[in-house]
């Protein structure tokens, strides 16, 4: 196994089994919170001409931090005032429990199942204006579930209920699970690790989107380093963690 692949399952297990950083909570006026923050103003200028009520994060492959940026957008977000719920809708592989440590008993599979109200499911946070849907327990059948009228459903009641509605969701390369929700949100925006994701992969992911007509807003660069990010942003150092935002090109 290559050093790659070695690092990609420690960050895997790392955060199946304890939940992601959630950086912008722990330390919200650090540099990487600031980087976080730029990154939710152009988002926001990226759709200056259309409402953004949903907006789902994802990756070409597993383990490229798609969740860690989803939850901690979320936590931007609700710290500028507006209300937020993060859905955890990576049923095979959940998180979002682990990170904002709560129940993973009731959740999206609940709901979608026909189990569970709306109300059931939805649990605060130690995050103001912030709440979450867990992911509930691991489905047979996720992609039918996430394609049912009541995943719509409970689309059209979050969207009506809450100023925005962030969905962290599987790698599109691995699953046809990010291609069924991207066609049914409002924007969808591609974490790519500097370094790390395969060029080829990346470009397959977003003709995967494309295919389902997804409105893809950009790529949120991460992982990346004083050194890698010269080449990218002239010279001039973002500095921790997390790089730049960059919109997809509309011509």
């Amino acid at each position: 196994m290559s050093w790659l692949k070695r690092r990609k399952q420690h960050l895997d297990n790392t955060s199946l089994k304890y939940g992601v950083g959630l950086v912008t909570y722990t330390d919200p006026t650090g540099q990487i919170a600031e980087q976080f923050k730029t990154v939710r103003t152009n988002i926001q200028f990226s759709s200056v001409d259309r409402d953004l009520h949903s907006v789902l994060f994802t990756s070409s492959e597993p383990s490229e931090g798609k969740s860690t940026v989803s939850n901690n957008m979320a936590v931007t977000w609700a710290d500028q005032g507006s209300k937020v719920v993060l859905v955890d809708a990576d049923m095979r592989r959940p998180t979002v429990h682990k990170s904002f440590n709560v129940s993973n008993r009731a959740g999206l599979t609940n709901y979608l199942s026909g189990h569970l109200t709306l109300d059931d499911i939805i649990q605060p946070t130690i995050v103001e204006n912030l709440s979450v849907i867990t992911s509930g327990p691991v489905p047979p059948n996720p992609a039918e579930l996430l394609d049912s009228e009541r995943f719509k459903t409970l689309m059209r009641q979050l969207q009506a209920e809450y100023d925005l509605v962030v969905l962290d969701s599987p790698p599109v390369n691995t699953v046809t699970d990010s291609q069924l929700l991207a066609a049914q949100v409002d924007g969808t925006i591609l974490v790519v690790p500097q370094g790390i994701a395969d060029k080829n992969g990346v470009r397959r992911a977003k003709q995967l989107l494309e295919t389902v007509h997804a409105n893809i807003l950009g790529a949120i660069m991460n992982r990346v380093t004083a050194t890698k990010s010269e080449g990218y942003y002239g010279g001039s150092y973002y500095g921790g963690y997390y790089g730049g935002y960059y919109g997809t090109d509309k011509k």
